[in-house]
């Protein structure tokens, strides 16, 4: 069986949709279970195996504290969440001879890069947020050797606040929409990551052969055909600035009438609009690894947004 953590998010909300069309068995919290006390998912563990046919076999972790400017005046909650959670988690799940995968961010770079991150590239958190996703990662593989992380950026969702329905919902209140065109990443639709999370699992989860050319490190203690542990990166194909990506917004938002006024998108700077905390300038993350241990692409930027705004209008209607 598979603990979901966090199930209620935009992400998690995801994952349990794909984790089920999969046909795996799962069981999924939210707040109800403190990952920030040891005893506490210690005491879950042990009731979902009582009243349970089978035991936790692979925890999923998709809880953060992401509120990345609050995050500098809240410290202590940002890292219990952040960096306390997911160790205790890695830790129980270590214990229990289960497997673990931790969602992390692009902010644990400092967006200097001028080529796409790879997975063992230097991290080098601006802000306090990022610092303690970053210490989160060290925290897992400190505490579960074999675990995954898998990085991802720009993310939007069906549940929860994200730039997608905010610009949507500003573009038919503004005749003028100012976005930044200095910071550039990779926009990801959580059910895009949610698939691949599911997908990941499914073959960490495989007895099997590797396929040919998978490289599988000496001494590890999983099967053949399970990727190697270790951290991966997932996002969005292709690479756009949030003024790119608001301008398609606004392109395929007016096509399925979901926008219904004239607004004019413009480009700004960073510094026009100065927050608490600097958001890096370049945060594309290279996906050759994840690609590699899928067997496939992953999805283009674009075209997964048009999936998501059909899925915004199809609920309107």
């Amino acid at each position: 069986m598979i603990w979901l953590v966090g199930n209620k998010g935009m992400l998690g909300s995801e994952v349990s949709l794909a984790l089920q069309a999969l046909g795996v068995e799962f069981i999924g919290t939210d707040r109800e279970v403190d990952i920030t006390d040891a005893a506490s998912i210690r005491a879950f563990a042990d009731e979902t195996a009582r009243a349970s046919s089978g035991t936790i076999d692979w925890v999923i972790n998709c809880a953060a504290y992401t509120a990345v400017d609050k995050a500098e005046d809240d410290r202590d909650a940002c890292r219990l969440i952040n960096v306390d959670g997911p160790e205790n988690l890695a830790a129980l799940a270590q214990r229990m001879g289960a497997g673990f995968l931790h969602v992390s961010t692009d902010y644990v770079f400092d967006g200097y890069g001028t080529r796409p991150y790879r997975e063992d590239d230097p991290t080098n958190p601006t802000g306090y947020y990022g610092l303690t996703k970053r210490d989160g990662e060290m925290a897992v593989l400190a505490a579960h050797p074999d675990a995954y992380i898998l990085r991802t950026a720009w993310l939007y969702g069906k549940n929860g606040n994200n730039f997608v329905r905010t610009m949507i919902r500003l573009m038919n209140e503004r005749d003028l929409v100012r976005v930044v065109d200095d910071q550039r990443g990779n926009p990801t639709w959580a059910r895009d990551l949610a698939r691949a999370i599911a997908d990941f699992v499914r073959l960490a989860r495989e007895d099997r052969p590797a396929p040919s050319g998978r490289f599988v490190p000496a001494g590890r203690s999983v099967p053949a055909g399970r990727p190697p542990a270790g951290v991966y990166h997932f996002a969005g194909a292709g690479e756009t600035t949030w003024f790119g990506f608001a301008r398609e917004i606004y392109r395929l938002a007016w096509a399925r009438g979901l926008v219904s006024t004239d607004c004019d998108v413009q480009p700004c700077t960073s510094a026009e609009y100065p927050s608490k905390v600097r958001r890096p300038p370049y945060s594309v993350l290279d996906k050759s690894k994840i690609t590699q241990a899928l067997g496939r692409p992953v999805p283009e930027w674009r075209e997964s947004l048009e999936g998501y705004l059909d899925e915004m209008r199809n609920d309107a209607t």
